[in-house]
Parts: C-alpha cells; structure tokens; sequence
C-alpha cells in the first residue's frame, strides 16, 4: 500500500526565486521624516496575532523639504508567486530610481540623523507599550512569557484592499495619503549576496562573537482549547532522524509595530515588540499527546516544511491538536553585549492553504534594550541613547546599500 502524504506538493529544482529586492539603490542622507504616524488597534489576522492595546505605525525616511515623497521615488509592482496566490494581485513596493552616487549627493541641513528621529518616535510608543506587557506579564502565574524587541529586514509590499485596488493608484507620483489606505506587509526574503556580506563582512567589523547554529523544526498545531492561539513544538533532530521535542510555546503576540520605509537604502525596517508564552505548566496527557504526535513525523528533506505523516490521521492527536503548519530553520545566531544577530534560511509549509515558502532572512533581537527597561528605577534618557545607538548600527551597517549588496 502506498504511504498517506499530507497534501504538500514536491519541492521543484528552482526553491530559491531571486529577491525582488533592487540591489542598485544608492544611499542617501536625508533630514526629513513623516512624523505623522497610522495607528490602529488590532486583536487578530489569520496568523497573527495582536494584544488589545497593540500599536502600530508606518512612517517614511527620505521625504523632502515639504515633507513629500521626492519625485525619484516612485511605486512598482513586483512579481511574487507565493504573495500573489493569496492576493490575487502584484504588490507594490517603493522605488528609488536615482542609481549613481553624483546624483545621491543632495545638498540638506541635516539637524538630526535619521537614527535619532526614529528613535524619539519609537521611545515614548516603546516605554508605554512594554509598561502595559509588563502588568500582563505580572497576571500570568506559573507561565513564562518572554518579552522581545526585534529589529527586521525586508522591503514593505503595498497590497489593495476591496475599497481601493492598486491599478487606481499613481504609481508615478507617490502620495502618502494613498499609501495609508492601502494594506501593507514585510517581505524579509533578502538576496543571497547580502546573507553573504553581513556574515563575511559585517559580523567582522562590528565585533560580534558567533554564539551557535540550530538546526530546528517547528510543528505548528491547533488546541481547540485555545482556538486564538497556535501552539509551537519546537524540535531537533536525533542520530535515528527522530524528532525530539524540546519546547513548547504558543505564537507570538504583538504589542508594537513601527513600520519605516526607508527611501534612500535598499531595505526597510520594522520594529516589533512581542511577547511568546512558554507552556511550562501542561499536564502528562498533554504532554503526551504532543509527543505521539511529533514522534510520528517523519523528517523528509523532499518535501515542502521537511517533515510528513506517512500514516493517515497521524497529523491529529485525540481531536484536540490537528498539525496546521511545519517550519525548517537553520540560523546563525551571533552575539554582543547589547543584541543577537540571527542569519537564518526557512522553509515553511502551511497545512491550510496549500502554500510553501523558502526565504532568506537577517534580523536582531534587541536584549540589551529590554534588559535595560526591565530593570528597577531604569532612566528614560538611558533607554533612549541605547535604542538611539542600536538605530545607527542598523542604519549604517544593516540597512542594503551598495557597499553591502554587489
């Protein structure tokens, strides 16, 4: 008889697509920033998830003097197979057209940096949204829920929404009004040649130390005790290609998210404050349930997620968990005083929807900052120079320019 697959679809020769990510974009100095923030209140989307007070905004670095998009910037659609199946439409991304370094040389009074006005727009957002966390993490009892501050890479994908389609928008002449009414995503799928850079380049010149290398599958499952949640087994591998189940926790929930495109570098960022609950109080049936289910996968490095259930119903325990998702990550962690550098290749499939994804993704855990903010009587002023600090790390080093991106 042959083996029940679950409905992932074979790996074909190409996984890796080229990142639409422009390479060329040259580096600018700007002084100008939309101090005008888009602040909305979120409690759930698909997969994710917001807390009740979360906040969110999106503002842009590189306006000119009016506060307006320069007339080199402009929107294009890009082609993405795997956003595309959902979205049934190409997104847009901003676009710098200038390309040689001459024409990047703009005369401006810069007063401030560019890191110092993103971080007095994120201090005040951060304290407050981290001393609301904090009364949450107070009233969760014997359950250890972690705090992370999370600097990400990517380029901000513009999606239509039913009141406004993207073939109405001027893509020609960028207006900020417009791009606020418009959905938006982090696409954090980066060109292979800036992995390479930042891990032959950068890590060396800023002076971190390799920390370690994990190799990690994550199941994702669905509790129909906890239908808001997903809950996270966390995995590795054994010497029989067993998998060994090691953590349990529930997705991540968001409390803040700043969005900023940055108009003269090649990636955006965002900031994400979250929290991720670690289960460390579940009962032995629980726990037992969870186990005869991981331990029944079976690790296949053909198949989309890397892991299958050759038996049917295997993908379900007792009615309570059902698999709705499996991840492959390999990562790169890198360490200093102040954050954790993570390199990391993923290969995701989703149960519900069909779909799978392989990216490419750099990002930073900020510990020192949260550390800093968990501490008695901790100063505002000092939180603020260390986000400051942290902010022009990533804008100098991180952020693609050309230096980074050959």
């Amino acid at each position: 008889m042959m083996a029940y697959i679950p409905p992932h679809m074979r790996r074909s020769k190409d996984m890796r697509r080229a990142s639409p990510i422009p390479e060329t974009l040259q580096p600018q100095f700007q002084r100008n920033i939309n101090l005008r923030a888009s602040t909305s209140h979120k409690k759930k989307s698909a997969k994710i998830v917001y807390a009740d007070h979360a906040v969110s905004k999106w503002f842009a670095v590189g306006l000119d003097d009016d506060d307006q998009f320069p007339t080199y910037i402009h929107l294009e659609p890009i082609s993405l197979e795997y956003v595309e199946r959902k979205s049934e439409e190409k997104p847009l991304v901003l676009v710098n057209s200038i390309v040689t370094e001459e024409d990047c040389k703009l005369e401006r009074n810069c007063s401030k940096s560019p890191w110092e006005i993103i971080a007095e727009n994120v201090h005040q957002e951060l304290l407050s949204s981290f001393e609301i966390l904090r009364k949450e993490m107070d009233d969760q009892g014997s359950e250890k829920v972690k705090p992370i501050l999370v600097a990400r890479l990517g380029k901000f994908l513009f999606h239509g929404k039913p009141s406004m389609r993207l073939q109405s928008v001027n893509k020609i002449q960028v207006e900020e009004a417009i791009l606020r009414q418009l959905n938006r995503s982090l696409y954090a799928n980066i060109p292979s040649s800036y992995m390479e850079n930042i891990i032959d380049g950068v890590v060396p010149a800023i002076g971190v130390d390799f920390l370690e290398k994990k190799d990690v599958y994550t199941v994702k499952l669905s509790d129909n005790t906890r239908p808001d949640a997903t809950v996270l087994c966390k995995c590795n591998v054994l010497e029989n290609k067993k998998l060994r189940l090691y953590k349990v926790e529930l997705n991540q929930v968001r409390h803040m998210v700043i969005d900023v495109s940055c108009l003269d570098k090649n990636l955006d960022l965002r900031l994400m404050l979250c929290s991720r609950k670690i289960l460390t109080a579940l009962t032995d049936d629980e726990m037992n349930s969870l186990r005869d289910l991981i331990s029944s996968a079976v690790v296949d490095p053909d198949m989309k997620g890397g892991l299958k259930w050759p038996k049917k119903g295997k993908a379900s325990s007792g009615g309570r968990y059902r698999v709705i998702g499996v991840w492959h990550t390999i990562t790169k962690a890198y360490r200093s005083s102040s954050f954790r550098l993570k390199a990391r290749d993923a290969d995701r499939y989703d149960f519900r929807t069909g779909t799978a994804e392989t990216t490419r993704e750099v990002y930073l855990k900020l510990k020192g900052i949260v550390s800093e903010i968990q501490e008695p009587g901790a100063e505002s002023d000092s939180i603020s120079k260390m986000l400051e600090d942290s902010l022009r790390l990533i804008w100098d080093k991180f952020l693609c320019c050309e230096r980074f991106l050959t």
